[in-house]
């Protein structure tokens, strides 16, 4: 897969501060360039993962049955039922790639509220500082956004409907996980998932390899320190 250079902007600057300071960078360039580079990170990740396949044709994302499904995945196939379990697994991907871009708009709401104490966070936490900036400020909505959508394009999977009807019996006795019980809530939190994964690895990727990362406007931007 092709490593996107979705926050180069924030994180090449990471090694230099080590040695210049972070309160070296004047507090307005160093947030227009972690602005920028989040802005560059979350439009990609959202364009990689909306497209089609984005889920269903990467093993590191693509959403599986829900658990109660996949442990009587071998029971629905000796039933005659492989067909619907194949087409739910479809449907939910699917589902999933038609949710994520509303993701776009949230996140660069969430990189204009960004406060200079949330860039000094960022550009001096860990491997994932970013990702959980993102995941923090932004999941409840992203959540909000994503659930109707999900539904709409599950709701046709015949299995789901099932599911749904099942589990949701299930879950009042424990025998399901109530996070799992209905197939849109299911989908939409393993989307969300998948998002802040593929984020995270690309922010995890670029801290460790920064200068690989270089670009232009990184240069010109945090080119002092």
């Amino acid at each position: 897969m092709r490593t996107p250079r979705t926050l180069a902007l924030l994180l090449l600057v990471l090694p230099l501060a080590a040695f210049a300071g972070i309160d070296a960078v004047a507090p307005k360039d160093s947030v227009s360039g972690l602005k920028a580079a989040l802005n560059q990170g979350a439009s990609r990740a959202v364009a990689q993962l909306g497209a089609t396949d984005g889920f269903l044709g990467n093993p590191k994302v693509k959403i599986p049955l829900p658990p109660a499904l996949r442990k009587a995945d071998k029971a629905l196939r000796m039933v005659g039922m492989g067909d619907q379990a194949d087409e739910l697994v479809v449907a939910m991907n699917r589902a999933a790639e038609a949710a994520v871009p509303e993701a776009k708009v949230l996140l660069v709401d969430a990189v204009k509220q960004m406060s200079l104490d949330d860039a000094r966070q960022i550009l001096t936490g860990g491997d994932d500082a970013a990702t959980q900036y993102f995941r923090k400020v932004s999941y409840d909505k992203l959540q909000q956004r994503f659930l109707p959508i999900v539904k709409q394009k599950t709701d046709h999977a015949q299995l789901a409907k099932q599911y749904n009807e099942l589990a949701g019996q299930a879950a009042q006795f424990g025998l399901v996980d109530s996070k799992d019980a209905n197939v849109e809530s299911y989908v939409t939190r393993k989307a969300l998932d998948g998002l802040f994964l593929m984020i995270a690895e690309e922010e995890r990727a670029i801290r460790r390899n920064p200068l690989g990362q270089s670009s232009k406007i990184l240069r010109s931007v945090f080119g002092a320190l």
